[in-house]
């Protein structure tokens, strides 16, 4: 039970951490920037495998840290980032369950 709780904070942080940081860097009023950001989807890979794959619960937590950095941007930023990574951890937790 403690585990998850220790899962849950680490995304709120990592929430309010990405938002903060992307009121920093965006102060338009509404989503101008439609790029695909490669920096944050390096990080959003990074946290969602390792959330769903590391098996260890420090690891997980920064994995969920990590995650949601990237998902707690602002509205519009981040959401193709956090797709692909989400996608990719998902496969990767999938192909590491079979192999095993």
């Amino acid at each position: 039970m403690l585990d998850y709780m220790i899962y849950i904070l680490a995304f709120a942080v990592g929430s309010i951490l990405g938002l903060v940081y992307s009121y920093k860097q965006h102060g338009e009023p509404f989503v101008a920037v439609t790029d695909f950001n490669m920096i944050y989807a390096v990080i959003s890979i990074l946290g969602w495998c390792l959330a769903f794959c590391s098996g260890n619960m420090i690891l997980s937590a920064i994995g969920f840290l990590l995650g949601g950095f990237v998902m707690g941007e602002r509205p519009g930023y981040g959401r193709k980032e956090t797709a692909v990574g989400l996608i990719i951890a998902i496969l990767m937790y999938f192909l590491l369950k079979w192999t095993v």
